[in-house]
Formats: structure tokens, C-alpha cells, sequence
């Protein structure tokens, strides 16, 4: 048994990395893992052709149940982090969050099951369709056609040219970066003299007025608020250029931007767990 162990734990950080994708959840992804160590304790390992592959169709499996699971159940609101497990250590679960990318995660949580495992097995782990087939329980063709569909939802429809789309996001990152280091000069070189900035009430402090006018008062707000930008990443929002802000993945903010002349023009930051239902989020180019 001390052998097999030992064996599996050369597997695991493999293991781990195709259930976070899946997941979005350490803590969910370690009990994937932890499942299919429980079930290969059960068996002879010695009769397994291909252990690598063995062990990823179970935490596969295990992972779609999971995910099917969370589908029958009412719906979490979106803007708020869910209760899921997670890991002990939160900047570890932080610094996953960022390997994958949030706004990644944003987009796989809205994929239907299938097509997320279907996904993360091909695109992100090269896993020939033939095999995922039998853990989704479809065909290798049909199989193809939920990956092809969560890919084409991963990169949304830009309402842009894509040189106009790298443009903006390069605007929009320039903005993040400078709110997230509080640079003010920075921020005032990306912000337009005229720039507006509309908030939900509720993600601004009391007092604070929905609508802000003006270079600086944009960007002496933005300077307040650095802290949330650590969680932001750009995304497409509604087919533009925008960003999310989603701690562990977790949608909680929506920053819809206009961009003109390389500087940010108006952004709105969308809060209301109904609005942000309605949004499409996607992954730009």
C-alpha cells in the first residue's frame, strides 16, 4: 500500500490541476482527488493498462457530479463568493485563482457541465476526445461539438476588430494596474478629462454619489477603492472591453468601459446580481 501511495502522489498535482479547472474550488478539487486515491485503494492497481488515465476519467467523473450537482441546486447569487469548500490557506486559493486566470473562471462557471469538463480536458490537458467521451456519456463527434461551444463562449462575439480589441484592453489593463498601485498620475494618464464613472449604489460607501465626473475625482475614487482592484482582470463585457472583478473566481463586479483615443471615456460598475446574471462575460483575444 506504501508503494501505490507513493505512486499516486506522483500523480496528484496533475490530478489537482485538471480539478480546480473543473471546479474552481480547492478544497473541492482536493476532495476529488482524494476520491479517486479511495477508489484506486479499492482495486488492483496492477490490472491497469494506463494508470495517468484511470485516475484522470475518475476525478472527471467525480468532477461532473459535482458540477451537475450544483446545477440541481437553486441557484447561488451571483456577486456574492459562494459557500464552497475551499483552502485552508486563502492566498493559496488566491494564487490559483490567478494561475487560471478569474475571469476564466467566471466563463466556466457559466458552461453547462459537459461542456466544461469536455473543455478543461481538451484544451487545457490535450486529452483526446475518444476518451472524454465515455466520461461525459456522449459520442467522440458530439463530445467535439460541447468543446467547440465552450470555446466559442470563452471567447464571446467582440463587438470590435480585434486590433481595436487589443487597443482597448491595453487601456483597460493600464487602468487596472494604476488602481491597483493607487498611482494617480497613472490613472490620470488613462482617464479622459471628461471621463464619467457610474456605480451601482451599493458598491460605492455611503455618501459616495452613483455618478462621478472628471478626471480627478475618477481617479482619486479609484485610488480609495485599490484594494477590490487586486481581484480585477480585463474580460470582455457585452461583446467591449471591460473587466471583472472575482475573487477565487467568483463574479462579484462588472466594469463595462468606453474607450476613445486610448483613454478610458465612461465605466460603469455593475453590482446588482440581476443585472450581472444578464451579462455576457468572455475572455478577450
Amino acid at each position: 500500500m506504501d508503494e501505490l501511495a507513493a505512486l499516486f502522489e506522483t500523480h496528484r498535482g496533475r490530478l489537482r490541476a485538471v480539478a480546480y479547472r473543473m471546479l474552481g474550488s480547492s478544497g473541492e478539487a482536493e476532495d476529488a482527488v482524494q476520491e479517486a486515491w479511495v477508489r484506486l485503494s479499492r482495486i488492483d492497481a496492477g490490472e491497469l493498462d494506463d494508470l495517468a488515465a484511470w485516475l484522470r476519467t475518475v476525478v472527471s467523473r467525480v468532477c461532473l457530479d459535482v458540477l451537475r450537482a450544483r446545477r440541481a441546486r437553486p441557484e447561488e447569487p451571483v456577486g456574492r463568493v459562494p459557500d464552497r469548500p475551499s483552502a485552508d490557506d486563502p492566498e493559496q486559493e488566491l494564487l490559483l485563482a490567478e494561475s487560471v486566470g478569474r475571469a476564466l473562471l467566471v466563463v466556466l462557471d457559466a458552461l453547462a457541465p459537459a461542456e466544461r469538463v469536455a473543455f478543461v480536458l481538451h484544451d487545457s490537458f490535450a486529452v483526446p476526445f475518444d476518451e472524454i467521451a465515455p466520461i461525459v456519456g456522449r459520442t467522440a463527434a458530439t463530445t467535439k461539438k460541447l468543446a467547440s461551444r465552450a470555446r466559442q463562449r470563452i471567447k464571446g462575439a467582440p463587438r470590435l476588430p480585434d486590433a481595436e480589441v487589443a487597443a482597448h484592453r491595453h487601456v483597460v489593463e493600464a487602468f487596472l494596474a494604476a488602481a491597483r498601485t493607487g498611482d494617480l498620475d497613472a490613472l490620470l494618464a488613462v482617464l479622459a478629462p471628461d471621463v464619467v464613472r457610474v456605480a451601482d449604489p451599493a458598491t460605492v460607501p455611503p455618501g459616495t454619489p452613483a455618478v462621478v465626473r472628471g478626471a480627478h475625482a475618477v481617479a482619486e475614487e479609484a485610488v480609495l477603492l485599490s484594494a477590490k482592484s487586486r481581484y480585477a482582470e480585463p474580460a470582455l463585457v457585452d461583446g467591449a472591453v471591460g473587466a471583472v472583478v472575482a475573487p477565487l473566481g467568483r463574479l462579484r463586479l462588472a466594469l463595462a468601459v468606453e474607450v476613445s483615443g486610448g483613454r478610458v471615456t465612461r465605466y460603469e460598475v455593475v453590482a446588482d446580481p440581476h443585472r450581472l446574471t444578464r451579462l455576457v462575460i468572455a475572455i478577450p483575444a
